[in-house]
């Protein structure tokens, strides 16, 4: 079945297979994009079951900057989403507007998107990737000596620092039972926050710390994902797509 945008992302990237999932993620998607902002997209599909019965195995992903789009083989991204990763579980928590490519099975991801949830691996994403973007921009220092524009040097650490308050806020939501918020609520306290925290990373540290007495505390998650019900979707997509 070929919806509609699906022939669109396929010959972007030469995927073969068909998108079951694609949507606008990044700043556009949390709210604070500027003029400018690039547009990024991020997808999912679902490759020909019979791709997997021979020596060779199906591309994992596929990316392209013209658009900027990623694509991930449903089995890869169910990897990602099990443990938490925070970019691959934005794809089932979009805003229904920012969706460009949504079929039926897509839709069934969705609607199972809380079974791949566990407290330990939201604890570990999302408290990790803070931290590393919190460490990214504290390595980040202009150097007078080298080519590179201090300007875009400081851009780099204000996206650090942006990124750095989204994935607390999102982590934590998770791990007191929330859904994952993608279109942040207060674009502008993030934003804000930031800014300060390029002034004195001070700030992020204190802000991690903060975040981090949270994940200590008991989380309304189960301690394990339902992969039962993972594995039951996955099977429909590979029973869906027998030649």
């Amino acid at each position: 079945m070929a919806l509609p945008g699906g022939s669109q992302a396929k010959e972007g990237t030469g995927v073969n297979g068909e998108v079951l999932l694609q949507g606008i993620v990044g700043s556009q998607a949390y709210g604070f994009a500027h003029e400018g902002s690039d547009i990024d997209r991020l997808g999912l599909y679902a490759a020909p079951t019979s791709s997997f019965f021979g020596l060779g195995k199906p591309q994992e992903s596929y990316v392209t900057t013209k658009p900027d789009l990623t694509l991930h083989e449903a089995q890869k991204w169910c990897r990602l989403a099990l443990k938490c990763n925070p970019t691959a579980m934005e794809l089932v928590w979009l805003p229904e507007g920012l969706y460009e490519v949504r079929h039926p099975l897509g839709d069934d991801l969705i609607a199972i998107r809380r079974s791949f949830l566990s407290a330990r691996a939201v604890r570990n994403s999302y408290l990790g990737y803070a931290s590393s973007q919190l460490s990214k921009l504290k390595h980040t220092a202009i150097k007078m000596d080298t080519h590179e524009d201090p300007a875009a040097v400081q851009d780099r650490r204000r996206k650090h620092a942006r990124h750095l308050v989204r994935l607390m806020l999102q982590g934590v939501g998770l791990h007191q039972g929330d859904d994952l918020v993608v279109r942040l609520p207060s674009p502008g306290y993030v934003v804000e926050t930031a800014s300060a925290i390029v002034l004195d990373p001070r700030i992020g540290d204190m802000l991690l710390a903060g975040a981090e007495k949270v994940f200590d505390k008991t989380s309304q998650l189960p301690e394990e994902p339902n992969t039962v019900v993972v594995e039951a979707w996955l099977h429909g997509v590979r029973r869906s797509f027998l030649e």
